[in-house]
């Protein structure tokens, strides 16, 4: 099978997205496909027949970038004229793919933009379509459908720069967050007013918008779905401050446990949440969503993921390998899935 592997972007999740894109390039590589990572912005030359693309068989390993990500300087990669979001004969290898595999995360990944231009030139693509993304990447409106459904999450609010009356009324210690980051890049727990300024510069420097949660204590888990199933529930322990970029993406920052150990009654309630969050925000193949767990066996959702990082270090590849379904059979089960959207 032809596949087209999309990664990179402009998003400040740029070198998670890589480091996704390159393990499931070489991984359908192994498998016996022809796979070719591409970076969705950068782009790349080819004047040949784009078939040739596909049969490219050398390592992607280089591809994959620092863990701080800087996006203006791969903007200046381009020339001036060469405007938009997909670079050089990034579409063309997509209509030429079987499928476009999205190893994309945040913005213009997962936000359902390049899902949304894919659809219109009938290419087919794995994870959940526009509408179920751009749903799931805005936390405010995510957060007020849940709300609706009767689906626990922390207490929060919107607002913008001049706005910050609007997070006292939240109260402290709260939580600060892009409403449609990923990779808690930009999230700060503000536990006093004089953190608060601080908390909100780190926040503006990403988006326009913030959203501001209610800060509650608790054991931070997350929980896969891969078609109809859910996964078995993971916990993460951070061995130090909370599960932040550097803490997520750094090996051995945090010990990750998998079962959770959690009693059998609120975890079949949080497996029934999750498949309940999935059907609502209309997610499709593949998501992971993120709680908080109290001592006393509430919970509360925090976000979804509509395309989940596929690193080494990354939750969903550990939590199939714990039902065993190792990453070759995860990323080709995700294909499957993904092809047989348009028969439903």
């Amino acid at each position: 099978m032809r596949i087209a592997v999309l990664a990179g972007g402009t998003s400040a999740e740029r070198d998670v997205s890589l480091s996704s894109g390159a393990l499931i390039c070489e991984t359908l590589r192994k498998l016996g496909h022809k796979a070719a990572l591409v970076d969705v912005y950068v782009g790349f030359e080819h004047d040949g027949d784009i078939e040739d693309v596909f049969l490219n068989s050398k390592p992607v390993g280089h591809m994959v970038g620092r863990i701080a990500p800087d996006t203006d300087e791969i903007r200046r990669t381009r020339p001036e004229s060469d405007t938009g979001f997909l670079g050089r004969n990034v579409l063309k290898l997509c209509k030429a793919a079987d499928v476009v595999f999205m190893g994309l995360h945040g913005e213009n990944g997962e936000n359902g933009k390049l899902q949304a231009l894919l659809d219109l030139f009938e290419i087919p693509y794995t994870g959940t379509g526009y509408l179920g993304s751009a749903l799931a990447m805005n936390k405010w409106l995510s957060k007020q459908l849940m709300q609706e459904a009767g689906i626990p999450t922390a207490p929060g609010v919107e607002f913008r720069e001049g706005e910050a009356d609007k997070v006292r009324a939240i109260g402290l210690p709260c939580v600060i967050k892009p409403v449609s980051g990923g990779s808690s890049i930009g999230v700060s727990i503000v536990r006093s007013e004089e953190e608060l300024d601080a908390a909100l510069n780190t926040g503006f420097k990403y988006e326009k918008t913030l959203l501001a949660e209610r800060y509650i204590r608790g054991r931070e888990i997350s929980v896969g779905v891969l078609g109809e199933k859910v996964l078995p529930i993971i916990e993460i322990r951070p061995k130090e401050g909370f599960y932040d970029y550097e803490n997520k993406y750094q090996i051995g920052a945090c010990d990750e446990l998998c079962p959770a150990p959690v009693e059998e009654a609120v975890a079949a309630s949080i497996r029934e949440t999750t498949l309940q969050v999935h059907k609502l925000l209309g997610l499709e193949v593949y998501s992971r969503i993120d709680y908080i767990l109290c001592d006393d066996g509430s919970y509360y959702c925090l976000e979804a993921n509509t395309l989940p990082g596929m690193t080494p270090t990354s939750l969903v590849p550990q939590e199939a390998a714990a039902v065993g379904i190792d990453f070759g059979t995860l990323c080709e089960k995700i294909i499957e899935l993904s092809l047989k959207k348009g028969d439903n």
